[in-house]
């Protein structure tokens, strides 16, 4: 059983971003999502791979899916 607290930090690292604190809030800043109508998975700056990464993990209700919800509440902030 995987008892691994995931962080920010470790979702970053899982979506092959950098993953400091300093480079995480510069991510958000530069990715705002402006429109209520652009899904999380669907925001053109994400690869394939990483959108994926993002749908299953909501859609699945993951262990991932806190931090993928909080990091759409970040973009949207």
């Amino acid at each position: 059983m995987d008892t691994f607290a995931h962080t920010m930090n470790t979702l970053f690292d899982q979506l092959g971003l950098p993953s400091s604190d300093k480079e995480i809030e510069q991510f958000i800043h530069t990715h705002r999502l402006y429109s209520g109508d652009i899904k999380l998975t669907e925001a053109t700056f994400w690869t394939p791979s990483q959108s994926t990464f993002l749908r299953e993990s909501i859609e699945s209700d993951s262990d991932w899916s806190e931090l993928v919800d909080e990091l759409d509440a970040l973009l949207r902030h």
